[in-house]
């Protein structure tokens, strides 16, 4: 049984501690904010202890796993803290996107997880899928022959104004994430961007890829349009065929070359249980992370990792790189150091 501890419980907060309170091999034992009140609520809603401190709460219960859910400026300003303390306690951390709004502290965080041999993932949760599993099999089989462009978009109504780049960090954590889990390191980027009618920050943009693999790809993404359904696309292509991903878990077809015939697999495939809310991305996500810890995976192995979750910063900081300059901004392909 994996001790679980949560530190940040606003609505995502209470989230993760439902999933891991469901969990059967989780026991939940300690809940954290510096609200007192979001604290206090969830102590009483997951039966587990509130406390105010997180130095304290790591001090006292040890847990084996942390959930830092915090948020902050950008969606990413409050990560840090917690998490270099929850590592230093010796925890796993499973944290919140973006990793960082601020790549140098993103970095230290991805260090220390690697120095001290601990396990670090972020909720990258778009590609905890099944339709997105599939895909990734697929691209992993070679299905799709040699790959040659990858378009994705995603679109909410976000009406938050902070940073002139909230957009570009606090959503394409995802998108950006996705284009990698399919077609590898982007080496270079070029970004536009735009703002609808009334609004204080660039609010919706569009980026141009060019992957380490060769292939080429695009990217738009916006906080000036209603959700609805769908919210987002993915299209990969080669020259054995393409794929298009509508949503993370509504549906995904194949389009093989030199046929007019595809396939089309509707949500749950084979008599699966259906993943019918986006809840249900949070819950696949957690588990992943719950079940890699306890067979003791490797960290370099973990799926949604934070070294993933910093390499899709590092694309956010070139792309606005990109439009201070306007220039295409190369980006180095990891090597392995930070």
């Amino acid at each position: 049984m994996l001790r679980v501890a949560i530190i940040g419980l606003g609505p995502i907060g209470n989230v993760h501690a439902r999933h891991y309170k469901e969990h059967p091999d989780c026991d939940l034992v300690g809940l954290c904010d510096i609200i007192p009140e979001r604290a206090d609520e969830a102590s009483k809603r997951f039966g587990a202890p509130a406390f105010y401190d997180a130095a304290q709460m790591l001090r006292d219960l040890n847990p084996d796993i942390c959930g830092v859910c915090t948020g902050g400026h950008e969606y990413g300003g409050d990560h840090y803290a917690p998490t270099m303390q929850a590592l230093e306690a010796g925890c796993h951390v499973l944290g919140e996107k973006p990793i960082s709004n601020e790549i140098d502290k993103a970095e230290a965080m991805v260090r220390l997880a690697r120095e001290r041999g601990l396990c670090y993932g972020i909720n990258l949760n778009h590609r905890f899928t099944k339709l997105t599993r599939i895909a990734r099999q697929w691209v992993d089989a070679g299905r799709l022959g040699h790959l040659l462009f990858i378009n994705m978009s995603m679109w909410i109504k976000n009406p938050r104004e902070t940073s002139p780049w909230f957009q570009l960090k606090a959503l394409h954590p995802h998108t950006i994430d996705v284009m990698r889990h399919f077609c590898g390191d982007i080496a270079a980027t070029q970004c536009f961007v735009t703002s609808a009618p009334g609004r204080k920050i660039w609010s919706t943009a569009h980026f141009n890829f060019k992957f380490a693999c060769g292939a080429v790809g695009g990217l738009t993404g916006s906080y000036d349009i209603e959700r609805g359904h769908p919210m987002e696309r993915c299209e990969v292509a080669g020259t054995g065929g393409r794929f298009v991903l509508e949503d993370m878990m509504h549906e995904l077809t194949w389009h093989p070359a030199g046929t007019n015939e595809k396939t089309i697999i509707s949500n749950a495939p084979f008599g699966d249980i259906p993943e019918k809310t986006f809840d249900d991305t949070f819950r696949n996500r957690i588990r992943c992370f719950v079940d890699q810890v306890a067979a003791g995976a490797s960290p370099e192995t973990i799926d949604g990792s934070g070294a993933d979750a910093l390499a899709a910063q590092r694309v956010i900081a070139a792309a606005i790189t990109s439009v201070e300059e306007d220039s295409v901004v190369e980006i180095p392909v990891p090597n392995g150091a930070l």
